[in-house]
């Protein structure tokens, strides 16, 4: 039957173009953007699941910058920390020395001089984006340093940091102290500090030399007139600030340490929220390009049977 009002063949052929071509544009899509979910309308539960992913690896990469950054600084800490140790040790073999009989103690005490200037800008020298954690110049400074150590979503849904803290207070006027210098009120600091010589016992309140604004306690310093006893109290305060210094070099590495290992696991993290991610939304490239090609060529012979289909029409308008 033919019908000028209603071609069925027309219809089922142009319905099957118009499914055709719906497919092909979707291939398209999906190939363009190289995404299978780009938008909501995809999958609404793998795009919120992804899009809150992504969210979370912005955040992960500000972890890990901020672990760069907490690294340096700790790098600087421990390095001027180390430097001060080996400093210490050379200005403990002056002592000894100044100890023999004979030797002229005023000028070893030019070098004991220089070695002090020179642990004045080994500290002031270990800072890294104005953090130091050597140098106590304002009651600012207290309080324990709190590192970014890690970004995690919690179970209903809110966000939180972790930190990794390091207690620099120590408990001044004691040798439990954690500054090299103090320049506020010299207790805090292992060189400026009396409790080295407070917990020895020494005849004398011995410090390698005062803070700024610190009580005026005994410096460290010889010529002909300092007697060996003081000399050797002078040693045994000196051994204890390196032993302290050696201590506390020790716990910024393995503070230096536990960063490493964390900023490692912070970008294997990303790497696999990213792969998981991918899984979820991702396009597969070959399959989609194959489904193109063969809706494409689907497209082709859609409008092939569309022109059969209203061939016959044609064929009876041109007896008229």
């Amino acid at each position: 039957m033919i019908s000028f009002m209603t071609n069925n063949g027309a219809i089922s052929a142009m319905n099957i173009l118009r499914a055709t071509v719906g497919g092909r544009d979707e291939s398209e899509a999906r190939v363009s953007t190289g995404y299978r979910v780009a938008t909501a309308s995809d999958n609404s539960a793998y795009w919120s699941i992804a899009t809150t992913m992504r969210s979370d690896n912005k955040m992960l990469s500000a972890v890990e910058d901020a672990l760069s950054l907490g690294a340096a600084i700790i790098d600087a800490g421990s390095a001027g920390m180390s430097a001060a140790v080996d400093t210490l040790s050379e200005f403990k073999a002056l002592l000894v020395l100044a100890r023999e009989p004979g030797v002229d103690r005023n000028k070893v005490n030019i070098q004991m001089t220089a070695l002090k200037d020179q642990l004045k800008n080994i500290t002031q020298a270990s800072t890294f984006s104005a953090e130091n954690l050597l140098w106590r110049t304002s009651a600012a400074d207290d309080g324990p340093r709190e590192l970014v150590g890690s970004f995690q979503r919690n179970a209903d849904g809110t966000v939180s940091i972790t930190d990794l803290v390091y207690d620099i207070d120590g408990d001044a006027g004691t040798s439990n102290v954690n500054y090299l210098i103090d320049e506020v009120g010299g207790d805090r600091g292992i060189l400026t500090g009396s409790g080295f010589a407070t917990e020895l016992g020494t005849a004398k309140t011995w410090v390698l030399f005062n803070g700024k604004t610190s009580p005026a306690y005994d410096e460290m310093a010889v010529d002909r007139t300092t007697s060996d006893s003081d000399i050797e109290d002078m040693i045994k305060v000196v051994d204890a600030m390196s032993e302290r210094a050696v201590d506390v070099a020790s716990t910024l590495g393995a503070l230096d340490t536990r960063l490493s290992l964390q900023h490692d696991f912070v970008k294997d993290l990303k790497d696999s929220i990213a792969y998981g991610v991918g899984r979820m939304v991702d396009a597969d490239m070959n399959e989609e390009s194959t489904r193109l090609k063969a809706l494409q060529t689907k497209e082709s012979l859609g409008m092939e049977a569309l022109a059969i289909a209203n061939s016959s029409v044609n064929a009876y308008l041109a007896l008229l």
